[in-house]
Formats: structure tokens, sequence, C-alpha cells
């Protein structure tokens, strides 16, 4: 089955059709820069930019930085905060004519590595952390997803972890690979202490310098880097509504 996945996220928005029998993207992505400020208005405006790029009239499902509830946005970290309380799958549904699933796009990138990637056939707790603009998180259980657990927002030094540990922190703060790889340490080491994690997945584009970080790293967890690097957001959020999951 052939659905059109889109990934939110806080410097781009991307999107492909993805075959999600396969897990598989049928074509090349397509990205929009995120439009500063990252209003409803400017957002959905981009997403219906992409649909109408694949000339989709299908199903849509759409991985999004937030927290999300009965497809209505609940926080705003690094997006617009006019968006929190906005059902966006009923916005994005009137504009375009497209059934359109949302859910927190860091759940939504855990489904594709669960079902397809580094998570695939792993019980226990399954820990998946997407290092970008902030830091997103996606927890499950034996196969099972805890929603919308945003991790990031974990106090560290004063602040939420992600002010301290995302990879947008090292590319402002030029930080070296083993400076950064540090504070990522810290971070996780935090999460084992608070979860006990039976894998550690690493996600978002930094997934794909995982070498240079894995040396930095003292950890009780096995962690490994996602296998679909930066298209774990797109492959979920199809995949999301292949399997009808709605949160």
């Amino acid at each position: 089955m052939n659905i059109l996945g889109i990934d939110v996220g806080g410097s781009g928005i991307k999107g492909a059709i993805v075959d999600t029998k396969k897990g598989k993207l049928v074509t090349d992505r397509y990205r929009i820069p995120t439009p500063k400020p990252a209003t409803p208005e400017a957002v959905i405006e981009t997403i219906e930019a992409i649909i109408r790029h694949f000339e989709w009239k299908g199903p849509v499902g759409c991985g999004f930085p937030a927290a999300v509830k009965n497809e209505i946005v609940k926080t705003a970290s690094n997006i617009d905060k006019s968006w929190i309380g906005v059902n966006a799958s009923a916005r994005i549904e009137k504009e375009t004519g497209c059934r359109t699933h949302l859910l927190n796009d860091v759940d939504a990138a855990g489904f594709a590595e669960l079902e397809f990637g580094a998570g695939k056939g792993r019980y226990g707790t399954v820990f998946m952390a997407a290092f970008g603009t902030g830091i997103g998180t996606a927890v499950f259980h034996n196969q099972q997803l805890v929603p919308n657990t945003e991790l990031g927002h974990i106090p560290m030094y004063g602040g939420p972890a992600e002010d301290y540990a995302a990879n947008s922190v090292r590319k402002k703060e030029d930080l070296s690979w083993k400076k950064w790889g540090r504070r990522v340490n810290e971070y996780l080491q935090l999460v084992e202490l608070l979860f006990w994690p039976d894998l550690i997945i690493m996600g978002g584009g930094v997934s794909k310098k995982f070498k240079k970080i894995e040396r930095h790293l003292d950890l009780q967890t096995e962690i490994v880097p996602a296998k679909s690097r930066n298209h774990a957001g797109i492959i979920g959020a199809a995949l999301a509504v292949s399997k009808g999951q709605m949160f």
C-alpha cells in the first residue's frame, strides 16, 4: 500500500510516497525549508505544496514536532505557540481533500525503526532519541508505543536537555564531536537511570555521523543508529496510517 508520508521538522518539511509493505520510499524525497515563523497557516501551506508536488489524492501521514492527541497539537517547543489546540489533520484535509493522520514525529520514526529497522524483532524497552533542532524521543515496550513522551525536555543544568545536547546546539556553539558526544552521553546516561532501556536507537540526520559520536559514549545500554536515517519519520508517518494508529 502506497501512502504519502510527511515529516515536519524544525528546519525542513520533507515528504515522499512510501511503500508501507516494504518500508521503502518509492519516490525521491521532496524537501521545503520550514517557514519562519512556523505558524499553522505557513506550515499547512508548505504541507499543501508537498502534496501538490506529488499530485497526491490519497491518505497522508504527517509526523509533527509536538505532542499530538486525537489529531490536536498539544505542545509547541520548536514551532509557533499558536499551534497549541489546533486540529492540524482537519485543517490539512479541508485544504487538500486528503484524509490525514497526525502524530508525534519521533513516534513516527520509531514505528519505522521497529517495523523495518534497528528495532525490528526487539522486545523489552526500546528508547529512540532523534537529535536535531531539539531532542525528540519515542519509547516502546514489547513493540508497543508509549505516545508523546517528549523526553528532550528532561531538566539538565537549569533548562531542558535539548538546550544542552541537541544537534542544533553543536552547530550553534561549534562544538567538536568529542565535546558534543560527551553531552549526548550525559543525556543518555540520565535516560538509562530513569528507564533502564534494553536498546537505544539514535535517530535524526546526525545518525549518519554515528561513528563520530559512538567513541564518546559510555553507556550500559546497547546503542545503534537508525537504519532509515532521516527517512524514518517519513516512512513511519505513512506506516501509522496503514496500521490505523490513532493517538
